[in-house]
């Protein structure tokens, strides 16, 4: 499941454009950047909880749910424009937050919130980022959204709204579903740590990359950028994450923060319609139902299935955005059937980056805004703002 082929040296820039121009789809992006990528920095994004059971399931249930199309419309013009927290957005998809992306590739995040900025698409900036809030605020030219971990430590969490609304950031996305660490047994398999130490089974994995091991000499060590001045002070990664995320931050914890933060508040993490109906209730702005892309637990629903119970408790009262196994344009329609008005892809931008850099993440854009297009004009539906369940197909007699 892990590892890969190795790279015994750089690809000639023409070689890896071809390899880029010949990826279908973004499996086939995954695979590229399987090869360019050490094992650990791959898993790190790749893996899953435990036994990888919701990792699977968040997939193998998006592709369960059959659409219907419909012919002799007209869809010459297909309009995929969204509207979402007072803007309109190019795409009715973002960019979800990934911690530590620059492990994959040096410069990851950054690479991806240019791209944001270009193509006016919303970003999530991570706490965990390798990159400073600041940092991707300015190059995603005001279309980043910060995403903050539900931390116990008072100090540390309004430090950084504090930092946020000094960036500009006007939309805060709070993450609940991390009580603890997911245990991911790749991440244990290979020995990753935070900060990096270098073991005879990794020194040998950067051996055969050597592409990545430059690259990420000459951009600087990965680390965990937002908390920088707690792991200079000597704290441990297991120190910062005792402080990033906190198993007693309760509904009192997040009224307090809803309170607190001036913007739009969105809440990710949510997979219970009750915990929707009481997130709204307390003044939450939307909602990310999200099972972490199958990183923190090995049981539970997929995402997807998910969202239907939780859409309808929340009648239409505030956006409900969808993450976690998105692979495919048709994926993001399956989405919006069942009561999503907005999609987040991770695991797919990070595949990219890792893949091809920027070139690779504008070509799992562009990937997605084909499919998205070509599916849209098989349903015929020129406006995705139109779909609804009429879309689904019935189940199997």
């Amino acid at each position: 499941m892990a590892g890969g082929r190795s790279d015994a040296g750089p690809d000639p820039p023409a070689a890896l454009a071809l390899s880029l121009e010949r990826a279908a789809c973004i499996d086939d992006l995954r695979r590229l950047a399987k090869r360019r990528v050490p094992r650990f920095a791959f898993d790190l994004l790749d893996g899953g909880a435990e036994d990888e059971t919701n990792l699977r399931r968040n997939e193998e249930a998006f592709a369960a749910i059959r659409l219907t199309p419909r012919y002799l419309i007209d869809t010459s013009a297909i309009v995929l424009q969204t509207e979402l927290f007072g803007k309109r957005w190019a795409m009715p998809f973002g960019m979800a937050p990934i911690g530590l992306l620059n492990v994959v590739w040096p410069g990851a995040d950054l690479i991806l919130a240019h791209l944001a900025g270009r193509e006016n698409l919303p970003i999530a900036a991570s706490a965990a980022a390798s990159t400073t809030l600041e940092r991707i605020a300015e190059a995603a030219e005001g279309n980043a959204w910060f995403q903050l971990y539900a931390s116990g430590d008072a100090a540390v969490t309004q430090d950084l709204l504090r930092r946020a609304e000094a960036a500009g950031y006007e939309v805060l996305i709070v993450t609940v579903d991390v009580p603890a660490p997911g245990k991911r047994d790749r991440d244990i398999r290979n020995g990753l740590q935070i900060p990096f130490r270098i073991t005879p089974r990794i020194l040998l994995d950067l051996a055969t990359h050597p592409r990545w091991s430059l690259a990420t000499l000459a951009g600087g060590r990965p680390t965990v950028a937002n908390y920088a001045t707690l792991m200079n002070a000597g704290a441990s990664m297991a120190e910062v994450q005792k402080r990033l995320i906190s198993a007693s931050f309760d509904w009192h914890d997040l009224k307090a923060l809803r309170d607190r933060w001036k913007g739009r508040l969105v809440v990710k993490g949510i997979l219970h319609p009750g915990d929707a109906v009481r997130c709204i209730e307390m003044g939450c702005d939307g909602l990310v139902v999200s099972n972490h892309g199958g990183r923190q637990v090995a049981f539970g629903p997929a995402s997807i299935e998910a969202l239907p119970a939780i859409a309808a408790a929340v009648e239409g009262r505030v956006p409900v955005l969808l993450d976690s196994g998105i692979r495919r344009g048709a994926d993001i329609i399956r989405a919006k059937a069942l009561g999503a008005d907005f999609v987040l892809l991770g695991r797919a931008f990070g595949f990219a980056v890792g893949a091809g850099a920027a070139d690779g993440a504008k070509r799992a854009l562009d990937l997605m805004t084909m499919e998205l297009t070509r599916a849209l004009g098989q349903l015929g539906r020129p406006e995705f703002s139109s779909l609804d369940p009429s879309i689904l197909a019935p189940p199997p007699a």
